[in-house]
């Protein structure tokens, strides 16, 4: 199962001369390219899991494992004391915190500089500095780095929040001051949205970091996210390794990222790149580290914050400059100083990474989706394509960790091969059992305004006001799908008949040279004529389909009029079948007015409401927090609550009955 919240971490004999001879390095999220390169260094792993990871791949790729509590991340993966354990029982020496949320934990460095175990990333003094929002713009600041105008104070109440947000005028963001990753984060335009967004982000804040604390600064409307990845070491010595554009979000959270930057010209780069180094050496930065700005349509760009450890998106960067990162964090925390000048740092193609999520993007661009994976095919033998993930067939996506299954890279020299690349490796990738993003995520990188490099962080409310409705098929399109399945059908039931003679298609022996079938496509229904030949016919149009199809794989390469396609199967019924279907009843609707389901699964943080209260129209009834995010349920409608069935810390499924109103 690959979730945000596990920690992977591995031991090891460095080498003969070196006089550390044991690590134990924790990962947030075990991508292959960390074991590779542990592998390749000389290291031993040691896996620490909590209770329902037991049987997670990392651990069972791992030397050894150390189970370090239950499965909420207070009692395992946050838990301080258990993880010291696990480091004493297992003699190791030395950390690497990967994405986790100790990654940024100056406690933890403490802890672990205290018992003489080295931290693979900055010291405590730059995880202070930078891990606080607040202390972070200050000395930006003071290192003359670009920043945004705000209050540079702690925010304390809603109503101190809304006379700030006044000062400084709407529309302001409301963020977590030891925050990241868009939790604890909310824009707000109004006085009212400045109040909620308070809440919100004070909760979110102190369940996902532990420190409600947050600040207030001037929202720069449609801008670009734009980061610069930097890399120090203990000697001085500070490199910017070019930029990753990571606009494409959906609620402050990166979707797509790519490497280098469609929009940025030499000059304004390296002004980044430069200031990025600024800020890193005014605060003795050591390790990899990511320097995030916003940048206007002017070019104009202003500080964000800066990330003290490894980023999700790192691989693109390692895909343009050839470094391995994890290596160069392990040297630099050994003592060594950096192999290279900064004249060394090329820009060598183009690298596109896609996060594929367990969460169903037709609802707010993607609600979380639990369950175990029946079907799981990474598409790694493409050509230039990584997967970086910690799942397999059979792994559970469960409520308690974040949903992402995989970071899926493309590699090109030029922008245009990594994006053709991208589009066969999401066509190519397999799973079942949970709802995934990839359909939104081939839609946005084929999408005419994302290949032209026309984004902004508000891509995805702009080119989907209404949400994400899925692929909208064009008349030709549609014919050549609905052709495909039907030839699909056909020759998997000719397959089946081999086995059993009594079988018939549409009430007609198989040894036909024609059939009729009725083809779903959604809700709409397609009759067909297919001859043997693998003509299809429908509304009198043509379409020829053919080639070598692997029914065992749920794969299909065709050729669909003279051009090369890969499917996976849809919904086929017989021409019978279909006339038989519509005799079936309907599923009555029901009035979801008068009710409140959960969208998700997830856990119930808040119920404001009791039996016999009367909510006004968007009134709030509950909050529900699933994966990390906490989300909003109200009213649709004026009415009198008429039963609760939910009570704060119960763990609920997507669609159960949260609130009946009368």
């Amino acid at each position: 199962m690959i979730i945000l919240s596990i920690y992977y971490s591995y031991r090891r004999a460095f080498n003969a001369a070196a006089d550390w001879c044991n690590w134990l390095i924790t990962i947030f999220l075990v991508f292959n390219q960390v074991i590779k390169t542990c592998k390749k260094m000389g290291i031993q792993t040691v896996a620490v899991h909590s209770d329902v990871d037991s049987s997670a791949v990392h651990v069972k790729m791992a030397d050894e494992a150390v189970c370090v509590g239950s499965a909420p991340t207070s009692k395992s993966y946050l838990n301080m004391d258990a993880i010291m354990d696990a480091i004493r029982v297992t003699g190791a020496q030395a950390v690497h915190p990967g994405y986790g949320f100790l990654s940024e934990n100056k406690e933890f460095a403490k802890r672990l500089a205290a018992e003489g175990v080295a931290f693979i990333g900055p010291d405590t003094h730059a995880i202070q500095a930078m891990g606080d929002k607040i202390e972070s713009k200050l000395i930006a600041k003071a290192a003359k780095v670009n920043t945004i105008p705000g209050f540079d104070g702690v925010v304390k109440t809603a109503e101190e929040a809304v006379k700030i947000a006044q000062e400084i005028g709407y529309p302001v963001m409301i963020k977590a001051s030891a925050g990241g990753g868009g939790k604890g984060m909310r824009i707000a335009w109004n006085d009212e949205e400045t109040r909620e967004g308070f809440r919100f982000s004070s909760q979110e804040a102190a369940s996902s970091f532990g420190d409600d604390r947050l600040l207030i600064e001037k929202y720069i409307d449609n801008p670009r996210h734009i980061e610069i990845q930097v890399l120090a070491d203990k000697h001085g010595n500070a490199l910017w390794l070019n930029e990753r554009e990571c606009s494409i979000q959906r609620r402050n959270q990166k979707v797509v990222e790519e490497a280098p930057s469609t929009f940025l010209d030499p000059v304004t780069r390296r002004a980044m790149g430069e200031q990025a180094v600024q800020l890193a050496k005014a605060v003795q930065y050591s390790s990899a580290g990511t320097v995030e700005f916003l940048v206007d349509s002017k070019k104009n760009f202003y500080f964000l914050e800066m990330n003290t450890r490894l980023q999700v998106e790192h691989p693109i960067t390692e895909c343009i400059t050839g470094l391995d990162l994890v290596e160069q964090m392990i040297r630099v925390a050994k003592g060594y100083q950096l192999q290279h000048t900064q004249d060394d740092i090329p820009i060598n193609g183009w690298a596109i990474e896609c996060r594929v999520y367990a969460e169903d993007p037709y609802k707010s661009f993607g609600l979380p989706s639990i369950g175990r994976l029946s079907q799981y095919q990474e598409p790694l033998d493409l050509d230039k394509v990584r997967v970086d993930s910690g799942i397999q067939e059979g792994s559970d996506i469960s409520i308690y960790y974040d949903p992402m299954i995989s970071k899926l890279i493309t590699y090109g020299a030029t922008r245009a091969e990594a994006l053709g690349r991208m589009e066969d490796a999401l066509d190519n990738y397999v799973i079942r059992g949970v709802t995934h993003n990839i359909p939104l995520l081939r839609e946005i990188i084929t999408h005419p305004r994302f290949v032209s490099g026309h984004i902004s962080t508000n891509f995805l409310p702009e080119v989907y006001p209404d949400g994400f409705k899925g692929h909208q098929l064009e008349a030709d399109a549609k014919r050549e799908l609905l052709a495909s399945a039907a030839v699909l059908y056909i020759a998997a039931e000719l397959r089946s008949a081999k086995q059993f003679v009594l079988f018939r298609v549409a009430s007609t022996p198989v040894e036909c040279s024609h059939w009729e079938l009725c083809v779903e496509l959604g809700e709409e229904r397609q009759d067909v004529e297919i001859s043997k030949s693998g003509t299809v016919e429908m509304d009198g149009a043509k379409v020829e389909v053919w080639g070598a199809l692997n029914l065992a794989s749920p794969l299909l390469p065709l050729t669909i009029n003279g051009t090369q396609r890969m499917l996976q199967v849809t919904h086929i019924l017989s021409k019978l079948a279909a006339e038989l279907n519509s005799y079936m009843p309907e599923k009555v609707s029901e009035d979801t007015s008068s009710i409140l389901r959960s969208p998700m699964p997830g856990t119930v943080v808040a119920v404001s409401v009791k039996p016999g209260d009367t909510v006004a129209e968007g009134q709030e009834i509950c909050v529900i927090e699933a994966m990390k995010m906490q989300n909003s349920l109200t009213a649709v409608k004026q009415a009198k609550v008429k039963s609760v069935h939910c009570k704060p810390g119960e763990t609920v499924g997507e669609g159960d009955l949260l609130v009946e109103l009368e």
